[in-house]
């Protein structure tokens, strides 16, 4: 049937003129409607695809991150109690007197009675600290049969690492996890702090106090976390050795690095590393256990011991889902696909004999002969409207084409002048960063992004001397080409004036008689003026009726400046300027900006605020400059959402260094 459909026949024009044959425009439309079909699913459903791949990935992460993250707490809140016990012993040790060995052992027993957490501790002492014919002296006390036993250890223990390893660092430490024949084969691990003694006036390093703890709940705590069917968790201590692991013969007898090089998986080596660095992260892997399936795994450090949690998420199996819809959805597009191309088909042949009849006129119109006659199409369909709209398009044509190229040409015109205007306007501002990088004294940052081509918010900065810094930041009211003009002139008068070394107060008002002396259509300018000495950090500014920079100052609040807040630019030429004065310590920030940071609005036309802001510039303002810039601006953005930006965006910070 469909090869019936391109049979190779020939029909006539009223005439008896021969025409092309139907084949070649049904193929054609055929071909390339399906094609173009084909096409766009094929980007659709590749983009769907990605898409909803990378949505559930990047769940699965901050899942995995949170999950992880919880489980290391959980392990160093027990962890972090159990090292409280030795710390605070070593603190009683300092004023214990030491040749009382009944009384340190009933201190011992009694803290083990206390704690059954813990399976044993000892107070191991410096070599013949407790009599100059006695090497090495260590009372133990264990737990034994439920009760509690005391001996003394008996080897020379200062090379062990629970002695050693605190004895080098003077610092608490815990020791790599071991099996413990004597109590029943089970994972152990023991925290050592040093603990000293006043002598004269040095302190003086006594010995050692461990505790033992079985490391069995945590075997338990991390073997039954389950992720999906096949997913789990293990851990490894600060060397690598799994503490914890679904095969249980790897505890404790091999490292993540010995598995990386059984498997030659450099990229688990690389995980080990990185877990054994203290490092938290997500990475995609192999399954640690054998090496087999794909995963995602997700790591995060044990503050307390160094030691690091791994959570195995199978890849397979939380995108089987994702892969059977994805699978659904590529059988029903293709049976689609054939249902098109049929309908395609069908439709092609039914216009292709009127068009053939309208092709005549149709070319001899595109060479330019608009006078020819459209020949009549006796239906009542889209290809009769067609063709009537061919005889009413020859009557308008001339006309329309002639309009056109006048509105065209009006239209790129005025395009590319306001094109030239904006690149004129953000030519005027400094826009090299760091502009002045010979200066370690200071820095300085700053962006404007108009609401339209053009916009009414200015900003400039420059040295007047070797010491003195001068910054500005303001807002022309109105927007558009008007309020761009307003701006470069009040930049040009702002830093004449400035140069020619007047005192911020004075600068203002000398501006301000300018701008005012001939202002019929009554624009103003609020603006704020800073002068830094970069020596001194003195800081002396002047307000005209523009919001008060805030002050980003270490280990304190955002607060705005106080300022003398004056009358805007423009509109009264005699007003009189207050100025005030602020010393800036080193690493202190001025973020100053205008109005359309703060009254950014969204959708629902509520506006983003000072309060905002604050927040904003609180948790960015240990940044670098730009960082801080860039992320007001982009919480902004976030806030507005698709609502248009309604006025200009302009913000500066300047860092005095000291």
């Amino acid at each position: 049937m469909v090869l019936n459909m391109f049979n190779d026949r020939r029909d006539t024009c009223p005439g008896g003129d021969p025409v092309r044959p139907g084949r070649g425009i049904a193929f054609r439309l055929s071909f390339w409607i399906l094609l173009s079909v084909i096409g766009i699913f094929t980007l659709v459903f590749g983009y769907y695809y990605m898409l909803s791949r990378d949505l559930i990935v990047k769940k699965i992460e901050k899942q995995a991150g949170e999950q992880a993250r919880g489980t290391a707490a959980r392990i160093d809140t027990v962890l972090a109690a159990t090292q409280k016990i030795p710390e605070n012993l070593s603190v009683v040790l300092s004023d214990l007197p030491f040749q009382e060995e009944k009384k340190l052992f009933g201190l011992m027993k009694a803290i083990l009675a206390r704690n059954p957490e813990i399976y044993g501790m000892a107070v191991a002492f410096e070599p013949y600290f407790r009599a100059r014919n006695v090497r090495h002296f260590s009372p133990y006390v264990y737990k034994e049969n439920g009760g509690i036993a005391s001996t003394r250890i008996a080897y020379d223990y200062f090379s062990w690492d629970w002695y050693r390893l605190p004895r080098e660092s003077l610092s608490p430490v815990w020791v790599e996890p071991y099996f413990d024949e004597g109590a029943g084969n089970i994972v152990m691990s023991t925290y050592s702090v040093p603990f000293y003694r006043s002598v004269g006036k040095r302190r003086e390093i006594s010995g050692i106090v461990t505790v033992d703890i079985s490391l069995a709940w945590l075997q338990k705590l991390v073997s039954d976390i389950r992720i999906g069917e096949t997913g789990y968790a293990f851990l490894i201590s600060q060397k690598g050795t799994l503490v914890t692991h679904p095969d249980t013969s790897l505890m404790m007898n091999q490292t993540i690095f010995d598995l990386a090089d059984e498997r030659s998986d450099s990229s688990l080596r690389d995980i080990g590393s990185r877990m054994t660095r203290g490092e938290a992260g997500f990475v995609e892997s192999r399954d640690v256990l054998d090496g087999g399936e794909p995963c995602w795994l997700a790591f995060a450090p044990l503050s307390t011991t160094g030691w690091s949690l791994g959570l195995v998420f199978p890849r397979g199996e939380l995108m089987a889902d994702v892969s059977r819809l994805h699978r659904l959805t590529l059988f029903f597009g293709a049976f689609g696909l054939v249902v098109l191309f049929c309908v395609i088909i069908w439709i092609a042949r039914s216009i292709i004999h009127p068009l053939r009849l309208l092709t005549a006129a149709t070319q001899t119109m595109a060479g330019g002969g608009l006078n020819a006659q459209i020949p009549a199409v006796r239906r009542h369909d889209e290809v009769g409207r067609l063709a009537a709209s061919f005889a009413a398009m020859r009557e308008s044509l001339q006309t329309y084409i002639s309009d056109l190229t006048e509105t065209t040409a009006a239209k790129e015109k005025i395009e590319s002048e306001l094109k030239i205007a904006h690149d004129i306007q953000m030519d005027m501002l400094p826009r090299t960063f760091p502009p002045f990088p010979q200066r370690e004294e200071m820095d300085v940052f700053a962006m404007l992004k108009p609401a339209r081509e053009v916009g009414g918010d200015l900003y400039d900065f420059f040295f007047l001397d070797d010491d003195h810094f001068c910054f500005t930041v303001g807002d022309v009211s109105g927007k558009g080409v008007p309020a761009a003009l307003h701006m470069a002139i009040t930049k040009i008068l702002l830093k004449t004036k400035a140069q020619q070394g007047l005192p911020t107060e004075t600068i203002l008002a000398r501006v301000n008689e300018d701008l005012a002396l001939d202002n019929p259509s009554m624009m103003f300018v609020t603006l704020f003026l800073g002068i830094l000495n970069v020596r001194t950090g003195e800081l002396t500014y002047c307000s005209a009726g523009h919001p008060s920079p805030y002050l980003l100052r270490a280990g304190e609040r955002v607060n705005p400046l106080p300022a003398e807040n004056g009358m805007a630019l423009g509109v009264v030429d005699d007003f009189v300027y207050r100025f005030r004065t602020e010393m800036l310590k080193k690493n202190d920030c001025l973020f100053l900006y205008t109005d359309g940071v703060t009254e950014a609005a969204d959708v629902h036309c509520e506006l983003f605020e000072e309060e905002r802001l604050v927040q904003a510039l609180m948790e960015l303002k240990d940044k670098d400059l730009k960082s801080i810039i860039e992320g007001v601006l982009e919480r902004i953005e976030d806030f507005a959402g698709n609502a248009p930006q309604a006025d200009d965006i302009t913000m500066m910070v300047v860092r005095y260094k000291g």
